[in-house]
């Protein structure tokens, strides 16, 4: 299997589930989609579909 480099953006999932909520019409507040993003990154680390990789400072 060929190994791909993807950028994951906790940021960007969390603007995702906000407009995808919003459109179901439910009303998150920050905190709360900011969860469901680090959730969904977590769960992508556990099922290995990801690896997280720490940046040098």
């Amino acid at each position: 299997m060929k190994e791909i480099e993807v950028f994951i953006d906790t940021d960007e999932i969390a603007e995702f589930f906000f407009q995808e909520l919003m459109k179901r019409g439910y009303v998150p507040s920050e905190g709360e989609v900011e969860e469901l993003a680090d959730i969904t990154f977590e769960y992508l680390i556990e099922k290995c579909i990801i690896d997280e990789e720490i940046e040098d400072e």
